[in-house]
Formats: C-alpha cells, sequence, structure tokens
C-alpha cells in the first residue's frame, strides 16, 4: 500500500509519508490531522515526533527512518518545511478556496480519500477485511511486539 501512491506528484509524495506515518506509528488520524512541523523533533539525536493524544496527553514516539525520509521527501516537494508553526500534512488542492491551503488535513479525509482510496486500489476490501486507520494503527503494535 505504501507504493501505490505516485512518487511524482505532491499528493503523492504527502499519501506516502500519510500511510507510512500511520503504519509505522500506530497514531490516530486526529492525532496525525494535528501534526504540527515542529512536531518532529530531535531528542538526544533521535528524530521523534511529539504527539499530542487522547486527554491532551503528549507523548514522544521515535521516527521510523522509512517514515523520516518519506516525510522529508514530502516537505521537499510541499515547500512548507520552515513553516514550523504550521500543520505537517495539509491539503494539496481546494476547488473552492486555493488559497486556504495553510490547515491540517480533516480526519475523515485521511480515511476516505488516503487509506480507503490506496487500499481498495491495491486490492484491499474494506468490506471484507474490516480496513480502518485503526487497522493501521494495530498493525503497527504488532510489528512493535513481533
Amino acid at each position: 500500500m505504501l507504493e501505490a501512491p505516485p512518487a511524482d506528484t505532491l499528493k503523492g509524495a504527502r499519501d506516502r509519508a500519510i500511510l507510512a506515518t500511520l503504519l509505522y506509528h500506530g497514531l490516530r488520524r486526529e492525532e496525525l490531522c494535528r501534526l504540527l512541523v515542529k512536531d518532529i523533533q530531535s531528542r538526544e539525536g533521535v528524530m521523534h515526533f511529539r504527539i499530542f493524544g487522547k486527554g491532551d496527553k503528549i507523548r514522544y514516539v521515535p521516527v521510523h527512518a522509512a517514515a523520516q525520509r518519506l516525510i522529508e521527501e514530502y516537505l521537499g516537494v510541499a515547500g512548507h518545511g520552515l513553516d514550523v508553526g504550521g500543520p505537517l500534512f495539509r491539503p494539496v488542492k481546494n476547488n473552492r478556496t486555493p488559497e486556504k491551503l495553510n490547515r491540517p488535513l480533516d480526519p475523515a479525509s485521511v480515511y476516505r480519500n488516503i487509506v480507503r482510496h490506496y487500499a481498495l486500489l491495491v486490492g484491499v476490501s474494506g468490506d471484507v477485511l474490516g480496513l480502518c486507520v485503526h487497522s493501521l494503527r494495530a498493525t503497527a503494535a504488532k510489528a512493535c511486539f513481533s
């Protein structure tokens, strides 16, 4: 599924980074959408996400090398890597108000337009297997303990 988004477009670079972040780190989609550029930080020489979770709890999660590479590629193409106070993952187009791209993604669209879209593209049926963003969270949890 990580290979499904095209690597040569802004949307594809963003979607690859989002899928890797969900898959490798077990974030909830709301947590993913709340990430700011400054929430990727070095702690003792290791890159971490600063995650604002349920109950306004903050946790630090080491960034997987593949996810870090994909995020860096995305920021390079998107050009907002220096906007440290802005959202990390943003819409790539807005037909109604094109000037309003400096906002976070909607959590519902992460499922509908990214996770479900690419799962169906590679032949994974959400109806049969119960695929959802939480499935990626469960996959990340299982990978940590295997």
